[in-house]
């Protein structure tokens, strides 16, 4: 039989109210439309796409929060209509009242006028109360929303109370700041950076994103600063620095008075130091030096500028190389420690003391922009033909870095601009995992440090970096030690002494015929060598020489060549040895007797004498010219060789 009108009019109405009922329960909207993203136990953050019209607020409520409220209003009206059902039950009290109202209506005007009373104070001081919160709705946050909605693709009718959670006190130290943002990621950044700094005023903040699983937002909190100044001379930063580890010097003080530290053995063998001029790079490797220094450390300062640390020159445990001569052989001669090592460590085995192989050693190269064309060019000039193109130096100096946190071999590299060409390929770079930028451009920074984001802006305050390591960025007042200081604290610590007790002598590069040979010890000393100004052609034999006996050279020579000629008058002067006035005379051109004298009573690298003559002390010729070479002088500012 055909349903009738009234029979389906029936049954719709049963299923609305069975509908009805099941949002009624469930905390749906009643009308069944869905307008938020809010579910039973979540609340909405924002409006679904396609959603027209106004979304009021309990759109956003959980679903479980919209069921409370419903039963409790469905409680307190039948609580209500129980209650008038009794005031009528009571026929005596309703005539009365009817029959004289005059007391019933002067009580309802003073309950009236109570009520209205109450109304009033309560919505003045809801007002008063909520006067700073409109005032913020009114003047950041919904400037923002319109700001923010379409780079974040949010419909019109979205609250923004629901996604931008700003603090009354967002501006002060410990506020934070949280911004809700789409699941779908199809927003830039940088962009929503650049609004929430501009559109809120805000300095100094770093944006932390989390963006993993269902919720996906952004905080924004203040950083706090770093101390204006970390002087080694307060007693508070000296004790801080004398309990640091021997392996982790103190770079500086970070934010909230946190110790800025980095793990040589742990964390990063090599460390890299970017800064324009002025930017406190010889202060920072003064503050890692000195504390190495004190430790015991073997500290090699490889400096074309000549002038860049004079606390430094003279300290035992110290080698100053300033001429590109002498940089090149120290650092050939330091690859060739480093294979020695190697071999050591193998014959000891894993369960050995690391200090075993020899003593730490720090190689401290300044401005490696122009130190390393001058590497480039200085071996263009002294090689001969079959000799690699590429200058041994720096593949000794690029074998370090490979290599260096077994061995207990550091590099403090500094640079003006670290491009991967001035270091020799971008893989060279990525072995610096610790890197300091100090008065950095943004090119600068996209370049070192491209894993942080958005970059903390440059600043040039003294003394103050950015510490990159470990995927973030500290900023750190870099701890500053006077030259006098520096020399103190590198000379209190633990000597780099030899196992005979007697203090190290210089790293030299042995003659190319005894490489095979050099016997491995337990104090990174390499054996003396012939001066290398005498043959600059046996840098080229460093790293590629086949096995041979450790006979001298000039012996192997007139073994090869019976006939051959005997050894260069050169070789031959800088081995003797003469008296200061007969070096001034013939050796050492434009410096005088009164200088060299000068300089024996007041420059600790003077060399030591090598013999006596009567009263007379002799002096190697071959020393006293590397020590003309390496004497301070001012720096030319050039790399021009010539």
């Amino acid at each position: 039989m055909a349903q009738t009108k009234f029979d389906k009019q029936v049954e719709k109405t049963a299923e609305s109210l069975v509908f009805g009922i099941g949002r009624f329960l469930a905390g749906r909207p009643m009308d069944g439309v869905k307008r938020t993203d809010a579910t039973f136990w979540r609340s909405g953050t924002r409006v679904l796409p396609k959603v027209e019209g106004r979304v009021s607020r309990s759109s956003y409520r959980a679903g479980w929060k919209r069921l409370t409220f419903r039963i409790s209003a469905l409680a307190a009206a039948s609580t209500g209509g129980y209650q008038a059902g009794w005031v009528h039950q009571d026929t005596a009290t309703a005539q009365q009242i009817w029959a004289d109202p005059d007391p019933a209506i002067a009580a309802l005007e003073q309950t009236g006028v109570a009520a209205a009373s109450t109304a009033a104070v309560g919505t003045a001081a809801y007002l008063a109360l909520t006067r700073k919160r409109r005032e913020l709705m009114r003047e950041w946050v919904l400037p923002l929303h319109e700001a923010l909605a379409l780079p974040l693709r949010l419909p019109e009718q979205t609250d923004p109370r629901r996604y931008l959670h700003i603090p009354r006190n967002f501006s002060e130290d410990d506020a934070v700041i949280r911004v809700d943002v789409p699941g779908r990621l199809d927003f830039s950044k940088d962009l929503v950076v650049d609004i929430i700094t501009t559109k809120l005023a805000l300095q100094g903040v770093t944006f932390s994103w989390h963006l993993a699983g269902r919720e996906t937002y952004v905080t924004v909190k203040k950083t706090r600063k770093p101390p204006a100044k970390a002087a080694f001379k307060d007693p508070k930063v000296r004790e801080i620095v004398a309990a640091a580890k021997e392996s982790a010097p103190v770079i500086g003080i970070g934010s909230a008075g946190r110790i800025v530290s980095v793990d040589l053995d742990a964390e990063s063998p090599h460390i890299l130091v970017n800064a324009s001029t002025g930017g406190g790079k010889s202060v920072t490797l003064r503050c890692i030096a000195c504390q190495m220094l004190h430790h015991g450390s073997r500290v090699f300062v490889l400096d074309t500028k000549r002038i860049s640390h004079p606390w430094a020159s003279g300290l035992p445990g110290v080698t100053y190389c300033r001429d590109i001569a002498d940089i090149h052989d120290q650092l050939i001669a330091l690859g060739m420690e480093g294979r020695r090592r190697t071999r050591v460590a193998d014959d000891l085995g894993i369960d050995a003391d690391p200090k075993a192989i020899g003593p730490r050693i720090l190689i401290l190269l300044e401005e490696v922009n122009a130190t390393m064309k001058q590497l480039a060019r200085y071996w263009e000039k002294i090689r001969e033909s079959g000799d690699p193109k590429v200058s041994p130096a720096i593949d000794a100096l690029n074998e370090i870095l490979y290599m260096g946190r077994q061995l207990r071999m550091h590099v403090l590299l500094v640079a003006q601009s670290a491009t991967a060409r001035a270091l020799g390929g971008p893989e060279v770079r990525e072995q610096f995992s610790t890197r300091i930028l100090a008065r950095y451009s943004v090119n600068a920074w996209r370049m070192l440090a491209p894993e942080v984001h958005p970059a903390p802006k440059s600043t040039k305050h003294h003394g103050r970096a950015q510490v990159v390591s470990g995927g973030s960025a500290r900023e750190t007042q870099v701890l500053f030690f006077t030259e006098a200081e520096a020399r103190e604290w590198a000379t209190t610590g633990t000597k780099a002494a030899a196992a005979d007790g007697t203090a190290p002598v210089q790293l030299h590069k042995p003659p190319a015929d005894s490489l095979s040979d050099t016997p491995p010890t337990s104090t990174g000393e390499l054996p003396p060598a012939h001066e290398p100004s005498a043959s600059r052609n046996r840098a080229a034999d460093a790293y590629n020489l086949p096995p041979a006996s450790a006979a001298a050279p000039d012996e192997l020579a007139a073994h090869a060549t019976p006939s051959a000629a005997p050894p260069a008058p050169a070789v031959v002067d800088d081995d003797q040895a003469v008296g200061l006035r007969e070096a001034a005379e013939h050796h050492l051109h434009g410096i005088t007797l009164a200088a060299l004298r000068f300089a024996r009573a007041n420059d600790p690298a003077f060399p030591g004498p090598a013999g006596k003559r009567g009263a007379e002390l002799l002096y190697r010729v071959g020393d006293l010219k590397k020590w003309a070479r390496n004497r301070p002088r001012a720096a030319t500012g050039t790399t021009d060789l010539d």
